[in-house]
Formats: C-alpha cells, structure tokens, sequence
C-alpha cells in the first residue's frame, strides 16, 4: 500500500532569513535580503548587489567541528549543513553518535555549481606547484555530492544518501524525489533540500548574458521586481532550504508535529522542442507539467489557493502566468499566486527547496506574504489574470492547498503540490 507522505521539519539559511522564524517575520513584513557587493563593483560587473545569507563565526561553530571549519571554504556546504541540521532537529530527531547509522532515514539534497571558491583555491595551489597544500578535504567540497556527503555523516543517515542537480528546478525536483521514496516504501524519512554557493564566481556568467539588473546597484532592495512592469531582469541570490519528509505513520508513531501533506507532483522536459532551448522554458511541457501534478495529487484546478510561482522578475513571468492560466483552464478563478525573488533575488538550484520552506510555512501559519517591488503590475500579466490575485500586502486567511512551481535551464520543469494536514 502506497504511504502518506507528509512534513515534520523545516530548515533554512537564506538573505533575509537564517532560520524559521527570522525568515517567517521577514515573509510577513516583505523584508528584502539583497545588498549592495563591493567585490562585485570592484570586478567590474554590471549588476553589483545579491542576496547572500549572513552566517557569523559563533553560528558556523554550532554546525561544525574546528576540524571540520579548517580549510571549509565552500559556501553551498556551509549552507546546506546550517538548513538541513535546522530541519533535521526541527523535526524532533536525535543525532545519534552511535554506531550504528539511522538505517530508515535517507538523504536527497541538492546543487549547481558547489565548491567554486575551493575549486579556485585548487587551481592556484595546483599551478603554482603546491599540491600537497590543498588539504584532505578539497574533494569532497568540489564533487557534486559534497553536501549531501557532510550532512550524512553529521545526522548519520543509512538510507539513500545522493545528490541531484537540474539547475533551478533541483530543490522541488529532490523533494519530490524523496517523497516518491516513502511513498514506495523505501524509507521512512528523508531530508531534502538544496543548495547554492554565492559571490563572483557563480554570478559572473549570469552578468556576462546580461539578464540581470545593472541600474538598482544603489538600491538593492527595489531591484528584484517579479511580475512588475518595470522588472529588469533577476538578482542572483545564494542559500539553502531544507525539508524532512515522513511517511504519516512513522510521524503519528511518534507524535512529531506535521506542517503539511505532500499529495504528488510532476517532474518532466521540454527537449528543448518547440519554444524550449537551454535557456528558455517549452511552454507545452510546463502546462503539461502542471496538469500532470493536478492530477497524479488528485486535486482539482478550483481546489488550488495559492501559486507560489517560480517568477524570476525577467520578462519570461508573464509567459509564466499565460502557462498556469492555460493549464487551469477549468478554474473559474485564478488562485492567488505570488514570488519568493522580490526578497531574496534569484537563489539558483537553491531557489525550489528555499521557495518550498516559504509555501510550507504559508499553509502552516495561514498566510500568503506579499509580492513586493510590484506596484505596478505588467500590464501583459494583467491581460491574464485580475490584480487582486498579485497581493501587495500580507494576506491572513486559511490556506489549504498551495501549488509550487520551478522551471530550469536545460527546459526542466517541477511541480509539487503541498496540502494542509487534517
């Protein structure tokens, strides 16, 4: 019999938010976390601000050994660990020290580009002809499945413990990856999430196509705008968000609080047919997408509350809204439908699971934050859709089905539906 999955841990570490409840506040009161680089000014890129997560040393030291922090210089890493041990006890799990490892709990938790600065480090050490000055863990902080490596070892997890990696769609995508483990039977827990470095290195190719916004370096707070008529592109971002995944009975079993039903989804393609390319979404593919995860949840187009939409602030978000108008056509009135990127830019392959943290939280707390940075909504979407479904202020009112939506370079799509448990 297939299981119930549902969620009972939360984690974060994102540019307005380094845990629950600071990024709680900052989704009510529509608080941005970009800011102004100076490093970036002095590289001479076009596009000078980013949202970052503000980690201290008293907080590294609370996730990491002094053993592990020497020679720790990916950011990605930092991130995930923070997130995923916050969700982790969150969820009321014990790190056991034991010998055993946690056979029943695995982890999916994934990224883009991990490691840049480490990988730098390597390239100048290796070139100058110092190899043996890299130290024993430059490794495993540049493969791709450093994060979920680190986090196995700390929370000891002996289930399935992997890493995948589909650009922007990678944190939805290895959430539903992970439910359909439990659904299966499989394990009973697993921790999802994903990841993303920050700075220079990650950013310069994105400033380098020009899609992101060079005329707010002086006021970062107003330069991601989703589905504003005056959005300039997106702001790149970095984080993580983390979430535990539990099948019903195990969660009941033993008495752990539960955020939210997860009902399906749907992972697909658009081969890079028709309008899809490397860069640009397969409108056929999204649509199908997104029925696709109506239907294998079993909800209805009328049932769906909220969008939280992967809605970057370019010009690709009113296509994005024509998609979801298309692929419900038989609602008769369009769920409200809202954006993480206004407060946190762009966050990358950390953007789904960070996004899903948000949509969590809204069905669990009964709210729908603002979109902010939108006062004038393009005039495109509004040919779509009526105003009042873009809310400007916070929204207090019961939410009980919220659609997720991230769409990838590569023509990847993901969708997940999340359900308030009754």
């Amino acid at each position: 019999m297939e299981k119930r999955v549902v969620i009972t841990g939360l984690g974060i570490c994102s540019p307005n938010g380094v845990s629950i409840p600071e990024f709680e506040e900052s989704l009510r009161s529509g608080t941005s976390g970009i800011t102004f680089h100076p490093q970036l000014k002095e590289l001479n890129f076009s596009c000078q601000i980013g949202g970052k997560p503000e980690i201290s040393e008293t907080k590294l030291a609370e996730y990491f050994t002094p053993l592990q922090l020497r020679g720790l210089n990916s950011s990605g890493i930092v991130y995930g660990v923070i997130s995923g041990t916050d969700a982790w006890k969150d969820a009321g799990l014990e790190i056991s020290d034991g010998s055993s490892p946690d056979w029943d709990t695995g982890i999916i938790f994934g990224t883009g580009i991990l490691g840049v600065d480490k990988f730098r480090e390597a390239i100048h050490l290796i070139d100058e002809g110092k190899t043996r000055r890299l130290g024993s863990t430059s490794v495993i902080q540049t493969m791709a499945s450093g994060i979920s490596a680190y986090l196995g070892g700390i929370l000891g997890c002996g289930n399935q413990v992997t890493t995948n990696s589909s650009a922007c769609t990678t944190g939805t995508e290895a959430l539903l990856m992970g439910y359909e483990r439990i659904k299966a039977g499989k394990a009973q827990r697993m921790l999802v999430g994903s990841c993303s470095d920050h700075g220079p290195y990650v950013w310069g190719g994105f400033d380098a196509m020009r899609i992101l916004p060079g005329n707010y370096n002086e006021y970062p707070e107003a330069a991601s705008q989703p589905m504003s008529a005056n959005a300039s592109g997106f702001v790149p971002g970095s984080g993580a968000g983390a979430l535990i995944l539990e099948d019903l009975e195990s969660a009941l079993e033993r008495g752990a609080k539960i955020y939210t039903e997860v009902l399906g989804g749907e992972v697909n393609s658009g081969g890079q047919r028709g309008e899809g390319s490397m860069t640009a979404a397969n409108n056929e593919a999204v649509q199908r997408c997104i029925v696709g995860a109506l239907k294998n949840s079993k909800v209805s187009a009328s049932e769906i509350d909220l969008i939280n939409g992967h809605l970057t602030a370019t010009s690709k978000d009113s296509v994005e809204i024509k998609n979801w108008v298309q692929a419900l056509s038989s609602n008769s009135v369009f769920p409200y439908i809202n954006s993480l990127k206004g407060m946190t830019g762009h966050c990358l392959s950390a953007s789904g699971s960070m996004e899903c943290v948000a949509s969590v939280l809204q069905i669990d707390k009964d709210f729908i934050f603002p979109n902010i940075n939108c006062d004038e909504v393009h005039p495109e979407i509004l040919d779509l859709i009526s105003e009042e479904r873009i809310p400007r202020k916070i929204i207090e009112e019961p939410i009980n089905i919220i659609a997720k939506a991230s769409f990838g370079f590569g023509d990847v799509n993901a969708v997940v539906i999340f359900k308030k448990y009754v």
